[in-house]
């Protein structure tokens, strides 16, 4: 390869990668500052907890689902467990799985599509919450198709796992903007509430490891979707190790790329963008470095520098908005700041491995420590103190 060859390959590779990494930026800027505006919803209780079923997905985590089950208002309709293996919760019907029944799904999905076909539901909507998800604040419900509780995870385990949720929750603020559009980007089947007459639709008889974001892209084809967001925050656990978490932003990112075809084209460019932040991000600080010490190889390098480092300053503000999410003193910043370069890496790490190496198979995260319905409320109301 000849000398100019090189150099023209290498102008369109760094200038590739940092236009598409400042169209995914802006993207998120343009959800964030432009779309979001409204997202609160002026009915937030119109919904009763007396039309509200909630079912809590759990293997077999008895200890765990108990805690769920206790932190979950007085007032609901009704409360029930699907568990893979027979357990014992006081407050809720159990519902095991048989290991003879068969649909098209797997794992989670098949769990939930077992409840769908033979558990009775005389409620309006189902709210779903996993086996470590704790309501603090339930009063209602606004009205929609699909509302999503806000997730906002404790720290059980890893302190670096809990700093890579609070950098991702702080990117999760472009889910105000869901209202605004015919497809959502994601849904987190962790905390969120189904019209029963959707679900009865769509089903979750498909094969998938993100089910829970597929059933809303299916649901958004067949439906003129009414999406609500709540700030009703729901407790759950950061995954309690590094290799936790890389598995399962590793299954984020297959279902994602193998699902995709789902949507219209001009969705799934919207999808990808988020890919690029989410895969590429620790390129930025590469191409930065690069751009000074080889000037020769980035044409108009001053222009190239200073978007970069544009793109480099938009990094801390994903972290700073999951601050401002969870509430953390002011003079907690700055430690969370300086570890936003570790949190960018492992995100990335998780995501590139599932592009290089996709998963088709759904893979649990082991759930630890135990937090009761008190500390929840407690937290909700004071923000996380460390």
């Amino acid at each position: 390869m000849s000398v100019s060859v090189w150099i023209l390959f290498s102008h369109l590779i760094l200038w590739g990668t940092l236009v598409l990494y400042s169209l995914a930026t802006l993207v998120w800027i343009f959800e964030v500052s432009i779309l979001s505006p409204g997202w609160k919803s002026d009915d937030t209780d119109k919904i009763g907890l007396d039309n509200i079923q909630i079912r809590v997905l759990t293997i077999s985590a008895e200890a765990t689902v108990q805690a769920t089950v206790d932190a979950i208002p007085d007032e609901i309709s009704r409360a029930v467990v699907i568990a893979e293996e027979q357990i014992d919760i006081d407050g809720a019907g159990v519902h095991v799985v048989p290991k003879d029944f068969e649909c098209d799904a797997q794992q989670k999905g098949r769990a939930l599509e077992f409840g769908r076909q033979t558990i009775r539901c005389d409620e309006e909507y189902i709210l779903y919450l996993d086996e470590d998800s704790l309501l603090g604040d339930l009063t209602g419900l606004p009205d929609g198709d699909i509302i999503q509780l806000s997730e906002h995870p404790l720290r059980t385990g890893s302190r670096i796992t809990y700093l890579c949720e609070i950098f991702r929750i702080g990117f999760q603020f472009e889910q105000r903007a869901f209202h605004q559009l015919s497809r959502p980007s994601y849904a987190w089947g962790g905390g969120v509430a189904i019209r029963k007459e959707i679900e009865d639709k769509i089903t979750w008889d498909f094969p998938s490891v993100t089910e829970d974001t597929t059933f809303i892209w299916l649901a958004a084809t067949q439906f003129d979707l009414d999406y609500r967001l709540t700030r009703t925050r729901v407790r759950n656990q950061a995954p309690p190790t590094i290799m936790a978490l890389l598995k399962q932003r590793r299954r984020w990112l297959s279902g994602t790329i193998q699902d995709i075809d789902i949507l219209p084209y001009r969705y799934r460019v919207f999808v990808l963008t988020r890919i690029v932040i989410w895969g590429f991000s620790p390129i930025v600080p590469v191409i930065v470095t690069i751009a000074y010490a080889f000037p020769g190889l980035v044409p108009s390098t001053e222009v190239y520098i200073l978007l970069s480092f544009a793109l480099l300053g938009i990094l801390p503000v994903y972290m700073m908005s999951g601050l401002l999410e969870y509430r953390k003193p002011p003079e907690a910043w700055i430690l969370y700041l300086l570890g936003t370069p570790i949190a960018v890496f492992i995100q990335s790490l998780g995501a590139l491995w599932g592009l290089v190496n996709p998963v088709d198979e759904f893979s649990v995260t082991k759930k630890t420590a135990l937090v009761d319905k008190e500390t929840v409320k407690e937290l909700n109301e004071v923000g996380d103190l460390e």
